[in-house]
């Protein structure tokens, strides 16, 4: 496996204490430190291997204030590298009275879903308490991490490593999309394909699956299910289409490892399932995976459904712009189980990349995430960071249709993706 280096960037204004920093990284005088403004005339880099964490680029830029053309320059070249990082490391000298710069480069790195850290540089004892305005003036401050050191000060050296380490997340981090496949083993797809169903085409989470299942040595086997028929109030049309999935699982000579359905069918292959059969939906398949393996959070913000109150907001999030026709699941399904249970709490959407510009996300309640196909990993990562920091509750489509149906469904579906994910059901039920 390629081995690619992190880019750590270190940014901030001139003589915050950048090039002590890198120092301090890399335990050598790789950049100058002086007190004239400007000293690091262009970005220096430095290699390195950080133990637990793996290879890294090391990128000490030049001050992001420097006036006159030469500052123009080194502005251009600092974004420039900002684009390349993969963390960047925020140094900000709280005794400083402006911060203009620090919000544009706050601003830039969430705008491009960059993974960031904010160190706070202590040249003072008394600096300490000038902290908390300056948060309260950089209000994207709230959303991410931060540490506070002398950066002159070897001893400061293993708490910032620390802080690093426990906070980013390596592009070198593997993720498996299915982690509880086994080869030679049987998958059953369940897809209803409805009127919103493309045509010539699967759905990406489907056609993922699939190719997931077959470069790895095991058996995808696809289920064009019916819903409308499953769930017809005449007796015959559902026994019929019943019998047909049972005739088709009862013509394995092996018995299928798990079923994959679509979110929306939960409320029936709950029954129709056999219970030695593994069952999970392709939302929370993908959501798993472009969170890379942070679907646990998704279980625990369950527990927030039914705390809901008259007049509180719930947000449902879908990052793609297709066609919404029919019984879609974003606009109507979800929508309709709160009319039905919470019939006056509001109900709010963002579709697309409208997220990422919505300022006034502590005023919901809980937010209802799709599966992320559609949108870059870094940017669902970058949602997480967000919600996280703010200690919002959210979910996915996946997990609260099959919470629709009840704990042990929500449980069933969870199981598949291990011990971690499943004890927060317990959590959940109890809180519940």
């Amino acid at each position: 496996m390629l081995i690619e280096r992190d880019h750590i960037g270190i940014f901030g204004k001139m003589n915050s204490g950048k090039s002590s920093i890198m120092n301090l990284l890399t335990q050598q005088q790789t950049s100058i430190v002086d007190p004239t403004p400007g000293t690091t005339a262009d970005t220096k880099t430095a290699l390195q291997e950080i133990h637990g964490l793996g290879p890294v680029k090391l990128f000490d830029t030049a001050g992001c204030n420097e006036e006159g053309r030469l500052g123009d320059k080194k502005r251009v070249k600092l974004f420039n590298d900002l684009k390349e990082c993969d963390l960047a490391l925020v140094v900000i000298d709280p005794s400083t009275e402006d911060f203009t710069w620090e919000k544009k480069i706050i601003g830039q790195a969430r705008e491009l879903n960059k993974q960031m850290l904010v160190v706070y540089n202590i040249f003072k004892e008394e600096d300490e308490k000038k902290i908390r305005p300056v948060e309260d003036e950089i209000h994207e401050l709230k959303f991410v991490n931060k540490i506070r050191l002398k950066a002159n000060h070897e001893r400061y050296r293993q708490p910032l490593l620390s802080f690093i380490i426990q906070n980013f997340e390596s592009k070198n981090q593997k993720i498996e999309l299915i982690p509880f496949l086994k080869r030679e083993e049987y998958y059953v797809l369940v897809i209803p394909m409805d009127v919103q169903t493309p045509p010539g085409r699967y759905l990406r989470p489907q056609s993922m699956v699939e190719e997931y299942i077959t470069r790895n040595w095991a058996y995808p086997v696809s289920f064009r299910l019916d819903l409308q028929k499953a769930r017809s109030q005449k007796p015959e049309e559902s026994e019929q289409e019943k019998k047909r999935f049972f005739g088709f699982i009862e013509s394995f000579k092996k018995r299928p490892h798990a079923v994959i359905t679509d979110s929306q069918a939960i409320d029936v292959l709950r029954h129709w399932v056999p219970e030695n059969i593994m069952l999970t939906t392709f939302s929370i398949t993908m959501i798993n995976y472009f969170s890379r393996g942070r679907l646990h959070l998704f279980v625990r913000g369950i527990s927030a459904c039914d705390n809901l109150k008259p007049g509180e907001k719930v947000l449902i999030v879908e990052a793609c712009n297709h066609s919404r026709i029919g019984e879609d699941i974003g606009t109507v399904q979800i929508p309709n189980f709160f009319k039905r249970n919470f019939p006056k709490v509001v109900i709010e959407h963002n579709f697309g990349r409208e997220f990422q510009e919505n300022e006034k996300l502590e005023q919901y309640k809980l937010i209802i995430h799709c599966g992320g196909c559609m949108i870059p990993s870094q940017q669902l990562l970058a949602r997480i960071r967000d919600l996280t920091a703010l200690g919002m509750p959210f979910t996915n489509y996946g997990l609260f249709l099959s919470y629709m149906q009840g704990m042990d469904t929500l449980k069933r579906v969870v199981l598949p993706w291990g011990t971690k994910t499943a004890h927060r059901i317990f959590f959940t039920k109890q809180v519940l």
